[in-house]
């Protein structure tokens, strides 16, 4: 997104505001779904407490990781612009 002295214009604040939102709430879902599946049985099934509290912190550590890695690699996409889309909506290259 290249813009004029460094200002933005508001369709270019629009876009990175809806990436934004994109990135952050893939990322807690992703997440939310990871911890689930790695905590879920600890909270559902009535297990030791050194595999209870194992699932626990491994869910929870899993889901803080790949929230920051999905968060960031949505970012840094955004950041290298949409070079790859084509030129007009509904065609697959640019000589179409």
């Amino acid at each position: 997104m290249e813009s004029t002295r460094g200002r933005r214009s508001g369709a270019e604040r629009d876009a990175i505001t809806v990436e934004i939102g994109y990135a952050l709430f893939s990322a807690a879902f992703a997440s939310a779904v990871v911890f689930g599946a790695v905590s879920g049985p600890a909270l559902l099934f009535d297990l030791p407490e050194p595999v209870h509290r194992t699932l626990l912190a491994s869910g929870t550590l899993l889901a803080t990781v790949l929230f920051v890695v999905r968060t960031v690699s949505v970012l840094v996409r955004l950041g290298r612009g949409s070079g790859s889309q084509p030129s007009q909506p509904g065609r697959t290259k640019p000589d179409s």
